[in-house]
């Protein structure tokens, strides 16, 4: 059985596809960031860098209980776990972990970057929402282009290359990004989306309420690092 704590984003968003696509048993521990759970200490004893998501596989090597945080480690581990969902062969193996490193040091903080000075920042971040936009864009060019030449992200088989970017690319009309210009992107999305898999795992995460739409103003500024709890 693992433990699986998270919510709803993006990154847990991924988890949630890999364990269901691998049919491993699991159990959901809700960790809302909204009201600061993140920062209890017992969570912090699983993930210094009080981040979701985080898993707790109690079967993990050598039979012995095993915790991973870091989606981008969660996924490589769960696929070295299974032999599934990354290539055997070397150079098909890495071929497919450095496009799920664009996605990490890529398409996950423009995307993230992009969403908080859409929907948190105040007035004033123009030049940001510019940078934000821009590379968000740039970063689907690179995708559109990079499935005109491959049927999926790590190559010719579906693997957590794909799993990763997936839920980042959910929101892309309100990025301005619009899939009848990209159709590379486009049929990619629409045979992930039509996965049994990938569709119970978004009707799981729809399911999960958070205090998001309710968090106080020093909820917020706590989750952000800003006003009070701003470092600089």
């Amino acid at each position: 059985m693992i433990d699986f704590y998270g919510l709803t984003s993006p990154n847990v968003q991924k988890i949630f596809i890999a364990l269901e696509e691998l049919g491993l048993p699991y159990k959901m521990i809700p960790v809302d960031v909204w009201k600061g759970e993140q920062y209890k200490p017992e969570f912090l004893k699983l993930c210094p860098n009080a981040k979701i998501p985080v898993i707790v596989d109690h079967d993990g090597p050598g039979g012995k209980p095993f915790t991973v945080f870091e989606s981008g480690a969660i996924l490589m581990y769960l696929a070295d776990k299974t032999g599934k969902l990354l290539p055997k062969d070397m150079a098909k193996r890495y071929e497919a972990i450095q496009w799920l490193m664009v996605q990490l040091t890529g398409v996950g903080p423009m995307f993230g970057q992009w969403t908080h000075f859409k929907l948190f920042a105040g007035p004033g971040n123009d030049y940001a929402m510019t940078r934000y936009q821009t590379e968000v864009k740039r970063l689907y060019e690179v995708l559109e282009k990079r499935l005109g030449q491959s049927a999926w992200l790590g190559g010719d088989e579906y693997s957590i290359a794909d799993i990763a970017t997936f839920p980042w690319t959910r929101n892309h009309d309100n990025m301005g990004v619009k899939w009848d210009d990209n159709p590379n992107l486009k049929r990619w999305f629409e045979a992930i989306s039509a996965r049994p898999a990938v569709k119970k795992a978004i009707e799981i995460v729809g399911g999960i309420k958070s205090n998001r739409e309710t968090a106080s103003d020093d909820d917020k500024d706590r989750f952000f690092g800003r006003g009070r709890y701003a470092r600089a």
